[in-house]
Parts: structure tokens; sequence; C-alpha cells
């Protein structure tokens, strides 16, 4: 069973963890070896630590049947006043070892619950175009909306995003299917 819930900064360590883990795996060979090496899981544990502190809710974290934090994601309001989206995903990620498991979905879904309670009726993530793992969220209804290059440690990387214009609509399919209870 799959248990979702707001992010406390004891779990900051699991998280950068997490991290770290995501961001060395997945975006090998598409950002600068030196930026993915010098990553370090006390650097981002100290980095979510004050990200929790300052924004409570806004980063929520999935737990497996044994209560072991294996994923986590977090949002806000969208950083793109003309996107047309009312709120952001800004981060998602699930543990290497935990992907395909179901964890991402509920993670996803419970970060739309969360804009819904903060008034935001829509959402937007960001992602590299290469990221392997973006498909998820067309499985998951997102639509491809923009696209735009990214810098990152000197790179130039395409990122697409994709929306969700009725976050409402999107959680009771996902209710009625029998994929979300409306509880963390």
């Amino acid at each position: 069973m799959i248990t979702v819930r707001p992010a406390t900064r004891a779990d900051a360590t699991a998280i950068g963890r997490i991290d770290v883990e995501c961001w060395q795996s997945t975006y090998a060979g598409l950002l600068p070896d030196k930026m993915l090496v010098g990553l370090s899981v006390a650097d981002r544990r100290r980095v979510w630590t004050g990200q929790i502190a300052r924004h409570p809710g806004d980063t929520i974290v999935g737990l497996d049947a044994f209560g072991r934090v294996e994923g986590f994601g977090n949002c806000g309001p969208c950083r793109d006043r003309d996107s047309g989206f009312a709120g952001e995903i800004f981060t998602l990620y699930v543990a290497l070892d935990h992907q395909g498991k179901g964890i991402g979905r509920a993670l996803l879904l419970g970060l739309f619950a969360q804009h819904l309670a903060r008034g935001q009726s829509s959402a937007i993530v960001w992602v590299l175009r290469e990221n392997p793992s973006r498909y998820f969220y067309e499985r998951l209804i997102g639509k491809l909306v923009r696209q735009r290059t990214l810098r990152l440690s000197g790179a130039a990387v395409e990122a697409v995003a994709y929306g969700w214009p009725d976050l409402d609509t999107v959680l009771k399919t996902q209710a009625r299917a029998g994929r979300f209870t409306g509880e963390s």
C-alpha cells in the first residue's frame, strides 16, 4: 500500500538521497557530468529541509508499505503567469528501485489535490525533452503545451511542459478508476 503525506524535516535526508540518485541516473548524458558528480545528499538535504520549513505542505512524500520514503514531489503557484495555468509541479522523483509501483502516480495525484485545496484548478510541469520518464505525464492525461530551451550548468537543453487544465476532472476520473481515494 502506498501512502502520501506532507513532508516533514525528518524526511529531508531520504528526499535528498532520492533527489541526487534520480538526477544522476536520469540526466546522465543529458546534463554536464561535472554538475551531476557534484551533487551531494548533504547539500540536497539542507535545501529540502529549508524548503519544507519555509513552505509547509508544498512538498509531499510517498511511502512504501513499511513507511519508508520512496518518492517525493513539490508544487506551488505557477511561475509563468502567461502560461494559463494556476499551479506548477516543480519536482516529482521516485527512488529508482521503486519506479513503476504506483508511487509516482500517487504523488502526482496528491500534488493535484494540493493545488485544488489552494484554489489552483490547473497545473503544468516542465521536464527535459530527452528525459525518458516524461511519458509518465502523458499516461496521466497531461497534454504537451509548451517548450523552451533551458541553460543548466552551461548546457542548453530542451524542455517541454505538460499541462492539465482541469485538475478536478483528472482526480474524479482517477477516483472512478480506483487510482485515487483523496486520502493521504
